[in-house]
């Protein structure tokens, strides 16, 4: 006979055990589908991708004795090479801006930068950023050399 009138207290160790198991799988479910920042790594990664697609853009250009064009859409958040059809991609937490020719050997531009095959190009600048941070990946007109510039965003 238990005095006092009441039920037992507490919870069993298995009661524990269930309720976190459950726990678990829900952070099993829920932690891959939130958003994770790009980190300073990644952004700077991002960056040296870019440049060299570009650099392997140029080199085709003097190799080939052709024109090559890189598209730049910033709409789309992409860069694709003129050669390979290769097409960078960036996250939604990383803003790319283009700064680029509006007229370029006698032609509208503003969504690309070509590469010449005597070197020269039309030039432009992919911003990349993120808060805090960013890279800027520069196309010098004259000699289609690239050059990844870091930035520090307030």
């Amino acid at each position: 006979m238990t005095t006092g009138g009441g039920g037992e207290r507490g919870f069993a160790l298995i009661e524990m055990l269930c309720v976190l198991a459950i726990i678990g799988l829900l952070a099993a479910i829920i932690l891959p589908a939130i958003p994770r920042a790009t980190s300073r790594a990644k952004l700077e990664s991002y960056a040296m991708q870019t440049a060299a697609l570009l650099k392997a853009d140029r080199t085709a250009a003097l190799r080939r004795q052709v024109q090559v064009t890189t598209l730049v859409d910033a709409e789309t958040r992409s860069i694709r090479s003129g050669v390979t059809g290769r097409t960078i991609r960036f996250p939604a937490d990383v803003s790319l801006d283009a700064y680029l020719a509006l007229r370029c050997a006698d032609r509208n531009a503003g969504r690309s930068i070509d590469f010449f095959p005597s070197g020269m190009s039309c030039g432009g600048t992919i911003a990349l950023a993120r808060p805090g941070m960013g890279y800027e990946v520069r196309v010098n007109w004259l000699t289609g050399g690239v050059e990844i510039v870091p930035k520090k965003l307030l």
